[in-house]
């Protein structure tokens, strides 16, 4: 256990979307820095088997089927988990999902559990935890997963995209109340880079080609290029022991991304694809 991670020894993490990818990894190596655990998802089977492996190393582990989508489940997470195992050390408001298609293309409802997951999961997230952990007056630490692409723009995939920016900004003020309120709660936001997860194997796509097309590109991307979401994971969890704000799993390209998004902003540039990019989806 390194010097910075020490800090969670004996505490208690709570982790949305823990049953695959960031999560999945944030839980298995906050239970090997002494932690107990409490994983949060809807996808149960597959979180029975992280919490099942997670406990043959003898960590206490609670799961929760949780829905972030629904604010009163996000209650109920906090309740339970503080009736188990206590005041929360660290938050992880990690669950989210990617939606491909043209922003007219896609059905009401579709629009409302994309957002209701991606943004309100984190906002009521904080909402349901927040009070207890303020109360609690110890070291505490809340990390929303952003993602490069609230740094960036992209089409088709615009309500994830636009999803990540809002997530980025929530972060962002959260840590100016923090600071107001003198409190010492760390606030991290998350900007994974390419992480070979489920994210487009369980996206939902509109009908049209474009966007099966443009999902496989993504998809391949993460799987030639993409790291685990352990070794995602191990990148993450001592930047937020180490109290950052700004965290990566590819800093490099995550500076990248900021710079592009800063001359783009200042120049106030039209909206525009890199060429590379165009000639993948057949538009160059």
């Amino acid at each position: 256990m390194s010097q910075d991670m020490a800090v969670f020894k004996g505490g208690v993490a709570v982790i949305t979307g823990a049953g695959s990818g960031i999560g999945e990894g944030l839980a298995r190596l906050a239970a090997k820095q002494g932690m107990r655990v409490v994983l949060a998802d809807v996808a149960m089977e597959r979180t029975e088997r992280v919490a099942q492996e997670i406990r043959a190393g003898g960590t206490d582990v609670l799961v929760v089927h949780t829905d972030v989508a629904e604010p009163e489940a996000l209650d109920r997470l906090a309740a339970i988990t503080h009736e188990t195992f206590g005041d929360v050390t660290l938050l992880v408001n990690n669950a989210g999902i990617e939606t491909l298609g043209y922003v007219w293309e896609l059905p009401a409802a579709l629009w409302e559990k994309t957002l209701n997951i991606n943004i309100n999961g984190v906002i009521h997230g904080v909402r349901a935890f927040a009070p207890g952990m303020l109360a609690s007056g110890k070291r505490a630490w809340i990390a929303n997963t952003s993602s490069i692409g609230g740094l960036g723009i992209m089409p088709i995939q615009t309500s994830y995209v636009l999803s990540k920016h809002a997530v980025l900004s929530f972060s962002e003020c959260l840590y100016l109340e923090m600071q107001m309120k003198r409190a010492p709660i760390h606030v991290s936001a998350i900007l994974p880079g390419p992480v070979a997860t489920r994210i487009f194997e369980d996206s939902k796509t509109a009908e049209d080609p474009m966007n099966a097309n443009h999902g496989q590109i993504m998809h391949n991307m993460l799987a030639s290029e993409g790291i685990s979401g352990d070794e995602a994971a191990e990148r993450i969890l001592p930047q937020i022991a180490a109290g950052k704000f700004w965290v990566s799993t590819h800093p490099e390209v995550t500076r990248e991304f900021a710079n592009n998004r800063a001359s783009h902003l200042s120049n106030l540039a039209d909206p525009a694809l890199p060429a590379e990019l165009l000639a993948g989806m057949g538009l160059g």
